[in-house]
């Protein structure tokens, strides 16, 4: 086991030299996933109304989450079997393809392959992000790498939206996934002299050891928790909620077994880290307030589209920007106070959010809320890297980051949608009830975060 809260690297170091290319590689990838995921829900009323398909407007979203969770399980595999450099490339050029099937689909099925292609893709290059950290960089890196890689979460919000809004008003939501083309590529070309062709533990025979067991139980759980949020019935909603829980509590079960697994056996075991995966997990679920808060923000404030949309990001700016703050802290104790008390801030700002119909008020919540999840982020990311029995349990450690962080934002984003179902006669109502859910899940999370940092006070 090791420390991570001693002998911290500088963000010159990070940034500068021969580590602002492997920074650049890592950080890039991230940030094409979460800008093409806001990207393309701003484009595709332009998108339907060219090649039709409305009945699959939401599938749009469901199946580029469900093929991310799924691909995520395997990083690890991908990893050992092709090295760092190899599997990034790989990642890099399945996503180019998926984007040009977007950017010239004929109909809404092509878009929906494509969509599946970039999803697949996208949870690789979202995964190798953390996955690649710990054999790349130096580990008194690894928690300013790690708050810089989930910083790209905050930056695509804000990206993501505004550059689907030009498209679009310009009536070039082709040339929106040609740009990730075009970006895909950039970062691509960087990959041969930024990341190591081997990492240890690497393998060049033909064994994959990909977990298909707990890849069908994550990939079936994802899709059930999607689809959650689409039918307008309330008890089909929770069916398929309790449908996805049930299939998470077996995969737990399957993939504490020897052999090719999601999680490092360390997980399973009596140290912390059980407990530092299932905070990242549910910070990311209570996140997932985040999602409606457009619509509220036209429905109750009535703002412009625009306007609305944007409202959204002051939770990924206080995410970003505390991330970047938090993670200069390095004293072992210190670390271990900031996540401890970071899901106690998060849930202050859903509180306040909660009690108020003011939208400047809301603004300063959600602010408040993404700062609780930025102070933790970094610490928890390097934490869950370093906190294994063995060390060729690491990269196993490091790749489970992404695929916990996606599969509890879909189990986050069904609860929303469930939520707002429930009172979808009064949003006023919807957004109390929201909020003060998501609030609650935060508060209990502390519970979680406590139990993460006990061993460092």
């Amino acid at each position: 086991m090791t420390e991570s809260g001693t002998q911290a690297g500088t963000w010159r170091d990070l940034l500068g030299g021969r580590n602002l290319g492997t920074s650049t590689v890592l950080a890039g990838g991230v940030l094409l996933y979460a800008t093409n995921e806001f990207l393309t829900i701003s484009l595709l009323p332009s998108a339907v109304a060219e090649i039709g398909g409305q009945r699959f407007y939401a599938w749009v979203t469901t199946v580029y989450l469900v093929a991310s969770v799924v691909a995520a399980t395997t990083v690890s595999a991908l990893v050992t079997r092709l090295g760092p450099r190899g599997a990034y490339l790989a990642a890099a050029a399945a996503f180019g393809v998926g984007s040009v099937m977007c950017a010239l689909a004929p109909s809404m099925e092509v878009l929906l392959g494509g969509r599946v292609v970039q999803g697949g893709a996208g949870g690789l290059l979202a995964g190798l992000g953390y996955a690649v950290i710990n054999s790349a960089l130096p580990q008194q890196l690894w928690t300013r790498a790690s708050a810089l890689v989930s910083a790209m979460w905050g930056v695509g919000t804000v990206v993501g939206p505004g550059a689907g809004g030009l498209f679009a008003q310009f009536g070039s939501w082709r040339w929106a996934f040609g740009a990730l083309v075009i970006l895909t590529v950039a970062i691509a070309a960087l990959v041969p002299i930024a990341l190591p062709a081997r990492s240890g533990g690497t393998q060049r025979d033909g064994t994959w050891n990909i977990p298909i067991r707990s890849l069908l139980l994550l990939g079936g759980a994802a899709m059930a928790v999607s689809a959650a949020g689409i039918p307008d019935d309330v008890r089909v909603s929770a069916a398929l909620l309790a449908a996805g829980a049930l299939l998470v509590a077996l995969f737990l079960w399957v993939d504490r077994r020897p052999g090719a697994s999601v999680l490092p056996p360390s997980a399973f075991g009596p140290g912390p880290l059980k407990w530092i995966y299932l905070t990242l997990g549910l910070l990311m679920a209570a996140t997932m307030a985040d999602m409606y808060v457009p619509l509220f923000g036209q429905r109750l404030a009535h703002l412009m589209p625009v306007a609305a949309g944007f409202l959204g990001v002051a939770l990924s700016v206080g995410w970003t920007v505390s991330e970047i703050a938090s993670a200069s802290v390095s004293r072992t104790r210190a670390t271990a106070r900031i996540v401890a008390v970071a899901p106690l801030v998060m849930a202050a700002g859903l509180v306040l959010a909660a009690i108020s119909q003011v939208v400047a008020v809301w603004v300063v919540a959600l602010f408040v809320a993404g700062c609780g999840i930025g102070m933790a982020w970094p610490h928890l990311s390097a934490w869950a890297m370093g906190d294994v029995t063995e060390s060729d349990e690491g990269g196993v450690a490091a790749a489970a980051i992404n695929t916990v962080q996606l599969m509890c934002g879909a189990f986050g984003a069904g609860l929303a949608g469930l939520v707002v179902n429930l009172n979808g006669h009064s949003d006023a109502g919807a957004a109390r009830w929201m909020f003060g859910l998501f609030a609650a899940l935060a508060a209990v999370t502390g519970i979680a975060s406590y139990r993460a940092s006990r061993g460092r006070r």
